[in-house]
């Protein structure tokens, strides 16, 4: 004899779908107000920042950092080429490779950045523009193919401080000695609830990025 079948009343199973929405509710305002108003973004940038190792290389390598549609540079990016551009002023490496795909309009961003690099007086010769890669997988696969070529093994990598500990860790899989330069973009002191919030998203969006390379092999 079969036992009998206990149905759960609509009206239960409402409550219960109710209670779950409700709950997320008060997570997503609470997780709101903790990124704007409390000091956890800060910690949370400092913690997977990295420090700067400005030592002699053989090369800058400067990381691709957006462009649009129009072939305008974006923010990140601009700051990440002038800093690679002050390293090689400096002295710190002879070879400078800028990094960055191509825009709808036609222009990449690394042709557009090897452009600046030359009308602030840096000689064409010292410059490689690379832009085929799209991610930051693809930069360091692009990476060994275009340096080893030219016997470099250790470079100062360019990128912003978040994103450091992932492209060091492919560049050094690619068999490069890495030295850590960090430009950067967004301040771990900011304050203000908007920059906050913007900080956390960029955080949130690392540590996405770091799972998926892990979970696919790449780290």
């Amino acid at each position: 004899m079969n036992p009998p079948t206990i149905e759960v009343p609509q009206s239960r199973k409402h409550m219960g779908w109710t209670n779950v929405w409700r709950l997320l509710g008060f997570a997503g305002v609470a997780f709101f107000f903790i990124s704007a108003f409390t000091p956890v973004p800060n910690i949370l940038s400092r913690w997977l920042g990295s420090p700067s190792q400005l030592e002699p290389a053989q090369a800058i390598v400067v990381l691709g950092g957006g462009v649009s549609p129009d072939g305008v540079l974006s923010n990140s990016s601009l700051r990440r080429a002038i800093y690679g551009i002050l390293l090689h002023r400096k002295g710190l490496a002879s070879l400078l490779v800028f990094f960055g795909s191509a825009s709808d309009a036609g222009s990449s961003e690394a042709e557009i950045r090897a452009e600046m690099a030359r009308e602030l007086g840096v000689s064409p010769e010292v410059i490689l523009a690379a832009p085929d890669a799209r991610t930051t997988r693809e930069e360091a696969v692009f990476g060994e193919t275009l340096l080893r070529a030219r016997g470099v093994r250790r470079i100062l990598l360019v990128t912003n401080a978040v994103h450091m500990t992932r492209a060091q860790a492919l560049f050094e899989r690619a068999g490069f000695e890495v030295l850590a330069a960090p430009a950067h973009e967004v301040s771990s002191g900011v304050s203000n609830p908007e920059e906050r919030l913007r900080l956390m998203r960029r955080m949130l969006e690392e540590l996405v990025a770091r799972l998926y390379y892990r979970v696919a092999g790449y780290l």
